[in-house]
């Protein structure tokens, strides 16, 4: 897994920035119900779409991430309401919030245990009829049938952490019901040839050692393809809301 807090500098402008930011807000909030005061946001990053669910008028906002340089970050833009902390041992009583949210969390954990982890705190900080939303199937809203694509198609794919079937699951086991579904464009995050040899390089494909010989074979074929600027089709993120019985 990469560094975020290293990351934390380069994060949103490689990842879509504001745009990204405002369409994953935008879709969380309408998932949420009318009568949500108080939203936890686990994983809150650099605190981007967190200051977007905040400005929600009478929506009460808490950041939490693991991450200190992310942390630092989102408290500048959503001060008072950031806290470190990890998501697998979240630093709040049963049943504090009204919502939680988990918007790009579980494809980064380590197997479906983790993510079960996961998924039960999430539940255990909801009040009965709150709702969790979060992301699922992270990883193949980025692939989008292109030419990059098909170049990667040889590589290696770590089995997703975040499958939505799996999420359901582990929903079910913790009470939550599925309520909804939404979906948002990833705006400014559709890959380049230059963009993808850029992410082997630094280690983004996480089964693809960047100095090895698949790297090499791979940053070739990227390099043989036409239009080395020119961004292919933007991914398409998928959410799933879940309440929890009363």
């Amino acid at each position: 897994m990469l560094d975020y807090s290293k990351e934390a500098d380069r994060y949103d402008a490689s990842r879509g920035g504001e745009p990204r930011a405002a369409a994953a807000a935008a879709a969380v909030l309408g998932l949420l119900p009318a009568d949500a005061r108080t939203l936890l946001d686990v994983a809150c990053g650099t605190g981007l779409v967190t200051r977007r669910l905040a400005a929600r008028d009478g929506l009460r906002v808490t950041g939490v991430d693991a991450a200190y340089r992310m942390t630092r970050m989102a408290a500048d833009r959503v001060p008072g309401a950031v806290v470190l902390g990890d998501s697998r041992r979240l630093p709040f009583p049963d049943g504090a919030f009204d919502a939680v949210s988990t918007v790009w969390l579980l494809h980064l954990l380590s197997g479906a245990e983790e993510a079960r982890e996961v998924v039960a705190e999430c539940a255990r900080v909801l009040r009965p009829g709150g709702v969790y939303v979060t992301t699922v199937d992270k990883a193949a809203s980025h692939d989008v049938g292109s030419d990059i694509d098909a170049v990667l198609a040889p590589r290696p794919v770590r089995p997703a952490v975040d499958r939505a079937a799996d999420v359901d699951a582990f929903a079910a086991e913790r009470g939550l019901v599925p309520v909804g579904r939404a979906g948002f464009r990833g705006h400014g995050q559709g890959r380049t040839p230059l963009s993808t040899v850029d992410d082997l390089r630094r280690g983004w494909f996480t089964r693809i050692p960047p100095d090895g010989p698949l790297a090499e074979r791979l940053a070739a074929g990227l390099a043989r393809l036409p239009d080395q600027e020119v961004a292919r089709p933007d991914p398409q993120f998928s959410l799933r809301a879940y309440r929890k019985r009363g």
